[in-house]
């Protein structure tokens, strides 16, 4: 009976590393056979230059911006499209010269009223901006003088503005001349209509253009 034992042990042993070898084998086999979908869960993996590195996700594209919606047209006035027509005549270029009754309107102020001559006016040759300045100098028939300078535009929406100032020519009876030496009002000019024609229309190019049409005081003499 001992002589048998040891046979069986062996047979069972042998069977049981038989049956291990073959589920190893099997389970090999089931790895190589792994389905698509398992493959397609792991995270791909890029070799470049000796670094491995993460295959990253498309990125969407960027979204639009809304575009800008465009600003309705200005409505525009009928009549000040036919005055920007005539630039750079104007509407009173009859009037230089004779003398009748005017007014100036001032915005914030009194308008002035006053009888006298329109001595100049001037208007640019066109309004690319739809906006245009006119500028004219009267002088009463009390021997002042009365500056005006207009802004307009073609749009409904726009009001005009008016600005006018006035020159007296007679100052000297002012407190403000009394205060002075002597010596100061001996060497000082007297200050002329023409300087403070200056000081409000300044030397634009309209400006100049309007002192142009009163004779050459405007211009700087030297010798």
């Amino acid at each position: 009976m001992s002589s048998e034992r040891p046979e069986e042990i062996s047979d069972s042993t042998l069977s049981r590393s038989r049956q291990t070898s073959d589920a190893g084998r099997d389970g090999e086999t089931a790895g190589d056979q792994a389905s698509p979908d398992d493959a397609s869960r792991q995270e791909a993996t890029v070799l470049v230059r000796g670094e491995t590195i993460r295959e990253q996700e498309p990125k969407s594209p960027p979204k639009k911006s809304p575009s800008k919606e465009k600003s309705p047209r200005k409505e525009v006035s009928a009549t000040k499209v036919k005055m920007q027509g005539r630039l750079p005549a104007l509407d009173d270029d009859s009037d230089v010269g004779v003398q009748k009754e005017h007014v100036v309107i001032r915005d914030g102020k009194a308008d002035l009223a006053f009888t006298g001559t329109l001595l100049a006016s001037a208007a640019p040759p066109s309004a690319p901006k739809e906006q245009w300045q006119e500028y004219r100098i009267y002088e009463t028939n009390g021997g002042k003088h009365v500056f005006s300078k207009v802004t307009r535009s073609v749009f409904a929406e726009e009001q005009d503005t008016h600005e006018a100032e006035v020159f007296d020519p007679s100052p000297s009876s002012m407190p403000s001349q009394l205060l002075r030496s002597a010596r100061d009002l001996a060497r000082s000019r007297p200050l002329t209509w023409m300087d403070a024609a200056v000081a409000f229309f300044g030397y634009d190019p309209l400006a100049k253009t309007l002192y142009r049409k009163l004779g050459s005081q405007f211009e700087e003499h030297i010798s």
